[in-house]
């Protein structure tokens, strides 16, 4: 309906794993590849074109993001190469559709509907060949910090 998707900071999630570190606010870096779907999201303050952590934080504490959705990409059956890095405007079309169809089922309301947005994190090239096919999604708002999740809110 005519409203423009965010694009997060970041188009890669990098195939480096790292450990987890925890600040007295109750933030703490988490690996961009173990997040989980219900965990709410600071992005970093400056754009970067691979992020391997970010900083995830309780709910409960100013955030603009919150994960609600994990999706492997799947290559169409007819793709030469299913298992081949797809580039990132195919992953970034799938993105935008596995994102939105997914939508509803986590905030309660239709995308359209809705006063936040969606934005994903999409797989680098090398990540792809570390094994790393998941498209995270994100509900994010445009810089207001939300203090509770947007599970089932109907924003």
């Amino acid at each position: 309906m005519g409203r423009q998707l965010c694009l997060i900071v970041a188009l890669a999630v990098c195939g480096a794993v790292t450990g987890c570190s925890s600040s007295s606010s109750g933030a703490k870096t988490e690996s961009a590849l173990r997040l989980k779907v219900g965990q709410c999201v600071v992005p970093p303050k400056e754009p970067t074109a691979e992020l391997s952590s970010v900083s995830v934080v309780p709910c409960t504490k100013l955030h603009t993001q919150e994960a609600y959705a994990l999706v492997d990409y799947l290559a169409p059956a007819s793709a030469a190469n299913p298992d081949s890095y797809p580039g990132p405007q195919v992953l970034k079309k799938f993105a935008d559709g596995s994102c939105a169809q997914r939508y509803e089922g986590y905030v309660g309301v239709s995308y359209a509907d809705s006063s936040l947005f969606f934005t994903y994190l999409l797989p680098s090239a090398r990540g792809w060949q570390a094994g790393d096919h998941a498209i995270t999604c994100f509900v994010t708002t445009t810089g207001a910090s939300l203090t509770r999740s947007v599970k089932g809110s109907k924003l």
